[in-house]
């Protein structure tokens, strides 16, 4: 008897031609007119009606009433230049990096493995294909537009392709049963000072000297602050300050990335955050202002019960060597808004380690994904969804 990793193998061919196409769009955040128009044309040979949600999302169904599972995937690109020279590599300056690429036409093989089966689905599979995961937006948009009602979800699962790292050999499924992602906070801070001519300082406020105070401080919030055990991140990765070199600035601008386990660290270091740039600003006779420029996005962690049932389905069609348990991630990801609202599980996909030649992993210009992956991916994908619901069927 076939399973749905031997009919996702027989797809193989179709995922891959998918998974290139959409690549060679690489479009991003909302802006997705050609990957859009693919998923959906895609959907509806494959015998679905896609409905539209929010800013070029989509979703549909399979199956029929009763309890409802969500899968998902992301289709939006990165705004950087693709340089691995792959023949079917974008060449309109964004590049699929992360890999949601790989997601969208996975998910694609899944819907179409599933609408052969839907007879025997004992339930609902909505599938969700969002837009703007880079912008930590698209979920959020989707849900304010009505995602997890009509039908009412009630599990969601997502998987994310990832290269480059040890244990991403290619086709193992990776586990974090201790929290998935951090949150992602982007922080700004504007420093107001007073400008002078170089040869009067002492006229001035000098913001880019409280900027340099400050970096400094920010720095000690980790270092003192936060047991080692709940790792956080406080990282200036932006500076910008004054006009030329002979004058004493009146303004600078740093732009901070906070990165936290749980919502304590989170909440305990925004507040910090805001209390040392008020405080150095003052010590030097400047003001600062602290602004989030996006976010924020909580702390991503798996419902144990869902993610066991999980690895039981999973178990069914792949080997106990195949399932692996992963450190958690320090990135942050947007599937997390919907994890918030329903019991929700999150995958790691490996698609090439350093040991087989994949040494980049995502958010990189020579980021490479081993499609040998991708039927694995879309196996999981039905495996996990027709399960659940025959597990849950009243």
């Amino acid at each position: 008897m076939k399973t749905f990793l031997d009919e996702a193998k027989e797809l193989k061919e179709e995922l891959l031609e998918n998974r290139r196409t959409l690549h060679g769009y690489a479009e991003v955040g909302f802006d997705l007119p050609k990957t859009y128009a693919f998923v959906e044309k895609k959907l509806r040979e494959y015998g679905y009606d896609p409905i539209p949600v929010g800013q070029r999302g989509l979703v549909c169904l399979a199956g029929k009433p009763g309890k409802t599972i969500l899968l998902r995937a992301d289709m939006d690109a990165l705004p950087m230049p693709e340089e691995n020279g792959l023949p079917f590599a974008a060449t309109n300056g964004h590049h699929h990096a992360c890999g949601h690429d790989t997601h969208t036409a996975m998910l694609l093989a899944a819907a179409k493995l599933l609408k052969r089966h839907e007879a025997e689905l004992q339930g609902t599979v909505k599938f969700m294909f969002q837009p703007a995961e880079e912008l930590l937006s698209g979920a959020k948009d989707m849900i304010a537009n009505g995602l997890l009602e009509d039908p009412h979800v009630d599990v969601a699962m997502a998987i994310h392709s990832m290269p480059g790292q040890d244990y991403c050999r290619t086709g193992n499924i990776c586990l974090m049963h201790n929290g998935v992602t951090n949150s992602g906070d982007g922080i700004r801070i504007t420093i107001e000072g007073r400008d002078a001519h170089g040869s009067t300082p002492y006229l001035g406020v000098d913001a880019v000297s409280i900027a340099a105070h400050t970096i400094l401080a920010l720095q000690e919030l980790i270092a003192r602050e936060i047991p080692l055990e709940e790792a956080s991140t406080v990282l200036v990765g932006r500076i910008e300050g004054g006009t030329t070199c002979n004058s004493v600035a009146g303004y600078a601008v740093l732009e901070v990335s906070l990165r936290t386990p749980g919502p304590a660290q989170r909440e305990f270091l925004m507040k910090r955050i805001e209390e040392v740039a008020a405080a150095e600003a003052a010590l030097f006779r400047g003001k600062a202002t602290v602004e989030r420029m996006y976010g924020g996005i909580p702390a991503l962690v798996n419902d144990e019960t869902l993610l066991n049932e999980c690895i039981s389905y999973m178990g069914e069609i792949l080997s106990e060597e195949a399932l692996v348990e992963v450190p958690k991630m320090g990135g942050g990801e947007d599937f997390t808004m919907v994890a918030e609202q329903v019991p929700a599980v999150f995958f790691m996909l490996g698609a090439g380690s350093p040991e087989e030649g994949y040494e980049v992993s995502v958010h990189n210009p020579k980021t490479r994904f081993n499609e040998e992956a991708l039927p694995i991916g879309a196996a999981v994908y039905a495996q996990c969804a027709m399960r659940w619901l025959e597990e849950h069927t009243k």
